[in-house]
């Protein structure tokens, strides 16, 4: 696991869009996993403005979303999907028809859920995985006590994402689902690179387990430590309770220059 202490949101948004853009270059038809929430819109902003540079393109990739809200529509302004196209599809040159999403309207969600896990397998499996954490360390929507084998499924949400979610619905916590579709642990584990950016000093327990802490099922993204190529990048409050910080800004302003992300 890279850990790679920044600044600012600018400086994390910058270096986790070079991240995807390695594999984007190198890969034209790259297959890249989309996270919404706050932390990833800096990286999605930095990526279409590259785009708009005529300095990298969309045009053959694929792309898969994390998770989705069970109960909205593609049309719903806080559905998943249209989130992503707000903040990041309708700005670069991907072609919307190879965006895919899971639908929050189904009315066979194990069927469809098995659909999915079917369509990133034919795509060839994720190259690379952008990821947020939440506070109580969820990522995707894997809440405390998933299993790290779990795949796509539906979850119930703990009234702590809930919560964290309601600023999105105007503050109405009863406008915020109950439930949600999410790619599971196992399924997240699978990507070959997989990018977490983490912002603010409410993230700094979350991000202090997942880097230092025991690997365990109370916080989810604690997995990450189980995988070959992780890069986490942060700015200095989410690092602010990790006791070998120094040592992390070390690494990184030491690295050679042929090693990327």
């Amino acid at each position: 696991m890279e850990v790679v202490i920044l600044e600012d949101a600018h400086q994390v948004a910058v270096a986790g869009a070079e991240a995807i853009a390695q594999h984007v270059i190198d890969t034209p038809t790259s297959v890249i996993g989309l996270a919404t929430g706050s932390s990833p819109l800096g990286v999605y902003r930095e990526l279409a403005a590259r785009v708009q540079a005529g300095s990298l393109s969309f045009a053959g990739c694929t792309a898969f979303l994390l998770d989705e809200y069970v109960g909205l529509g593609p049309g719903h302004p806080q559905a998943y999907r249209t989130v992503i196209d707000r903040e990041f599809t309708d700005h670069v040159d991907i072609d919307g028809a190879h965006v895919c999403g899971l639908d929050g309207l189904a009315e066979d969600i194990p069927t469809m859920c098995e659909a999915y896990e079917e369509a990133i397998a034919q795509a060839g499996g994720i190259d690379v995985q952008l990821l947020g954490v939440g506070t109580d360390g969820h990522i995707a929507f894997n809440e405390p006590g998933s299993s790290f084998a779990s795949r796509t499924r539906i979850k119930n949400l703990t009234g702590q994402t809930r919560r964290d979610n309601a600023r999105f619905f105007d503050g109405d916590l009863t406008a915020v689902p109950q439930h949600c579709l999410t790619q599971g642990i196992g399924t997240i584990l699978e990507a070959r690179h997989l990018v977490l950016v983490a912002l603010g000093v409410g993230k700094a327990e979350a991000v202090r387990e997942l880097i230092e802490g025991p690997v365990s099922a109370l916080w989810p993204a604690t997995a990450l430590q189980l995988h070959r190529h992780v890069t986490v990048i942060i700015d200095e409050a989410a690092a602010s309770d990790l006791k070998l910080a120094d040592y992390y800004r070390e690494c990184y302003a030491s690295k050679p220059a042929w090693q990327r992300f």
